[in-house]
């Protein structure tokens, strides 16, 4: 039996349109920690409202920008939004490259020292100058024990979310501030990962 369907002015209420997904492009870089962390993030939060895209590319940040455009360039209309993950460790191009992105309308998540500090604000208040990864590692593994940067199991980190976006956001409440350390704008790319 063929299914009828309401005929124009028939007075019949169509059910609801179903809004299309936010897409999201994220691109990290490193070769695993960020992209391992942010792809468990999303795969938790199983938001229905936004699609993310998450990709790995260990190079300088301006690289990463550059990598970040291109990508966009190729999908033409298919990211809403586009966003750079990266480190300010021992890199002096930094500045350069959030200027970049903002020229390009691609958001930045910046970690100074470096991503390791987000990951532990999930664990501790953190507010004292950390010079190097080297340095911030310790700190790291007291909460989590044989850290390995190449294997980042989200499940460890799940609970702290919230905790280390509130710490983060009293870090640098702007969230754009790479200059301090130590900072990170992680907060904001997973508010919006979590947020239709």
């Amino acid at each position: 039996m063929a299914r009828s369907f309401p005929r124009e002015g028939s007075g019949r209420r169509r059910g609801p349109v179903r809004r299309s997904a936010r897409t999201m492009l994220i691109v990290c870089g490193s070769k695993e920690t960020e992209r391992q962390y942010l792809q468990g993030l999303r795969d938790d939060l199983r938001n229905p409202a936004v699609s993310v895209v998450v990709r790995g590319k260990p190079c300088s940040p301006t690289q990463l920008v550059a990598y970040a455009r291109g990508q966009r360039e190729l999908n033409k209309g298919g990211y809403d939004e586009v966003w750079c993950v990266f480190d300010v460790d021992e890199y002096q191009d930094v500045a350069q490259a959030a200027l970049a992105a903002r020229r390009h309308n691609i958001g930045v998540a910046v970690s100074n020292p470096c991503f390791e500090l987000w990951l532990l604000l999930h664990f501790a208040d953190h507010r004292a100058h950390v010079g190097t990864y080297k340095k911030l590692l310790p700190l790291l593994e007291k909460h989590v024990p044989g850290y390995d940067k190449t294997r980042v199991d989200f499940a460890r980190y799940r609970g702290g979310v919230p905790h280390a976006g509130e710490r983060a956001r009293k870090l640098d409440p702007t969230g754009a501030e790479h200059a301090l350390n130590p900072s990170t704008g992680i907060w904001q790319l997973t508010d919006r990962m979590a947020n239709p």
